[in-house]
């Protein structure tokens, strides 16, 4: 979406006018609809007119295009500002230039991220050569014109306010400024001439409308790398029902636009919906469809994009892995192919204050022509989960789409151990099973009276190929983001053991960052990932009296999201919200006590329910 297209002779009337923000805000209000606040529309003031004083020059023509906040497809990310003409060579080439009015900036640890004054307070933003090179790179994987038609693109980032330093340009930064020059406050020069090096001979071809008018679907050189990478990813093989579920889907999205279609694919823990659904991502991604991988939960999306990465720079891959919240303003059937994972962590609203859009599931089915939702209806985890068949079917129904429903049965995770699964459930008492013990079931499951046992045992294990970590019910306040010096988050001072959460250094990642093993994961940051052994901390919200599990909300920090709507619904109606509360408990430990393919080892901070759990152990497995 082109908001103000001009040639660079038009351009410079407007500014000279005074005239270039109304035609912005008035193509703004009719194209996107959207308002715009007042910092924008100072920082437009400001930023058009230096760029008037970098192209104010008689060796760049003054037919070349001018374009501003052009809106990228599907994204909804804009580049400030771009220059369309010819190089000297008659190749059509287009200038990205990403504008900051930022007088300062700090270094950070983290990979193309820097730390700057916006929007009332410090924050970790994309370093600007970074986040302009990202916008290119976007536009060259999934433009089907910038490929086809061979458009060059030549990202730079000009900070017009800011006095060079050695933050912006540092050495740690260098792979981005390399491909994507950052120019400071004095040096319009230094820009102008980097314009006149690929822009020579003016727009004749209307290059950034090839450009918006473009099919969006993935180029061939991103389908080559993903078929790449999977093939070397023995993590991501598919065998048994996993093999006739991906065929199928196949099969229903050969069958083109004429027929929307929802599927429902159906599994346990570690029954391999992700695999499935990673290998559909690539395999529709390998046939030109505009595909994207989906989930609630950031904490997949971030680990599956770091173990695809690798020939591929990180903004690519995460182009194809999105939040289930971004589809609330998406154009009918907009995607080809939607890979819901973790459907079952959906909500109805999004955003940050879940005040945008109106169903998740509605809006996913609504953006695309084949909709599939990988599905476990006992990970329902938050109160405001609505991911379940009944609701999937009632919006695909609603919609006109055809229903294909699969079931995903073997097993991969818990040693393979069907009988380990049942037994949580019927010890848990989520639901009553055959399996009342743990004989005959091949998993090693251990109970310790002491947490400090358990972490030295996951310490252990996690030495062999780092996939151990502790996780514990959301039972205690994150105290240690704010006061860093404390000992710990997670305190049983009676054994003198205290364990961080896991947020502060390594965030999503926590689950394959070596280091971290010394921290402790919760829900939010486990769910839908795997290990090979599992330390669970069970707290106090949920308890075992006199052989019944006990649950309370209240002993869940206040901390914790999963339970927003609880009180509200107490009082409205008691009965269903204790009810609903309790499986989400339930269905909280039973999720984080089948994360693990080798092994899961327990601690309870309540004595009873110590006992309880302790009372299944096998004697090989017994633990002082």
């Amino acid at each position: 979406m082109i908001v103000y297209s001009a040639s660079k002779s038009e351009f410079q009337d407007d500014i000279v006018d005074d005239i270039i923000v109304d035609r912005i805000l008035e193509e703004m209000n009719r194209k996107l609809r959207r308002g715009v606040s007042i910092a924008e529309i100072n920082s437009w003031k400001s930023s058009l007119k230096h760029m008037y004083l970098v192209v104010d020059d008689d060796e760049i023509p003054g037919d070349v295009g001018i374009s501003i906040e052009y809106t990228i497809p599907q994204t909804g990310k804009r580049v400030d500002f771009i220059i369309t003409g010819q190089d000297q060579n008659k190749n059509n080439t287009a200038v990205l230039v990403e504008l900051k009015q930022w007088e300062k900036a700090e270094l950070t640890s983290m990979d193309g991220v820097v730390s700057t004054f916006v929007g009332k307070g410090i924050r970790e933003v994309s370093h600007p050569s970074y986040q302009v090179w990202s916008y290119a790179q976007l536009m060259r994987d999934f433009n089907q014109n910038v490929t086809e038609q061979n458009i060059r693109l030549k990202p730079c980032a000009y900070l017009h306010n800011y006095i060079e330093d050695e933050v912006i340009g540092n050495s740690f930064y260098k792979e981005y400024v390399d491909q994507a020059p950052v120019f400071y406050r004095g040096q319009a020069k230094s820009l102008r001439n980097f314009i006149r090096e690929d822009i020579s001979f003016g727009d004749n071809d209307d290059i950034l409308e090839q450009i918006d008018q473009s099919v969006i679907k993935p180029t061939k050189s991103l389908a080559d790398k993903l078929e790449s990478l999977l093939a070397g990813n023995t993590e991501f093989v598919m065998i048994d029902d996993q093999k006739v579920a991906y065929e199928n889907v196949l099969r229903l999205v050969n069958l083109g636009p004429s027929k929307k279609q929802v599927v429902i694919i159906e599994g346990g823990p570690g029954t391999g919906k992700t695999v499935v659904a990673i290998n559909l991502l690539v395999e529709s991604i390998g046939r030109s469809m505009n595909s994207r991988y989906v989930t609630k939960n950031a904490a997949p999306r971030a680990v599956y994009e770091a173990k695809l990465a690798g020939s591929m720079k990180k903004s690519t891959i995460s182009t194809l892995f999105m939040g289930s919240g971004s589809f609330t303003e998406t154009s009918q059937n907009e995607f080809d192919l939607l890979l819901v994972d973790e459907a079952h962590r959906l909500t109805a609203k999004s955003g940050m204050m879940s005040n945008l859009g109106e169903n998740q599931v509605k809006e996913l089915i609504n953006s695309s022509n084949t909709a599939v939702f990988f599905l476990d209806e006992n990970q329902n985890v938050h109160f405001k989960d609505i991911g379940t068949r009944e609701e999937i079917i009632k919006w695909a129904n609603e919609s006109g789409a055809e229903v294909t429903e699969l079931e995903l049965e073997s097993q991969f995770r818990c040693n393979g151990s069907d009988g380990y699964l049942a037994w949580c459930d019927n010890t848990l008492q989520i639901r009553k099973t055959a399996n009342e013990t743990l004989e005959n079931v091949n998993f090693d499951f251990r109970v310790f009276n002491d947490p400090n046992l358990l972490r030295d045992e996951i310490e252990k294990r996690n030495e062999i190929n780092n996939k151990a970590r502790i996780v514990a019910g959301y039972c205690w306040d994150w105290i240690t983001k704010k006061d860093p010096n404390q000992l710990g988050d997670i305190q049983i001072p009676e054994h003198d053991f205290y364990m961080k959460w896991n947020l502060a250094s390594d965030g999503m990642l926590w689950m394959i960052k070596p280091e971290s093993v010394n921290e402790a994961g919760c829900i939010h940051t486990s769910q839908g990932l795997e290990l090979d052994y599992v330390g669970v901390i069970i707290g106090p919200d949920l308890i075992i009296r006199d052989g019944v599990v006990v649950t309370n909300p209240e002993a869940r920090s206040k901390n914790d999201s999963t339970t927003k709507g609880y009180k509200k619904l107490l009082k409205e109606d008691p009965i269903a919200a204790e009810q609903k509360m309790d499986l989400i408990i339930k269905n909280t430990y039973r999720t984080l006590m089948t994360r693990a393919t080798k092994g899961c080892y327990l601690y309870c901070t309540d004595d009873e329910t110590l006992g309880y759990f302790s009372s299944f152990i096998l004697p090989q497995h017994a633990r002082a």
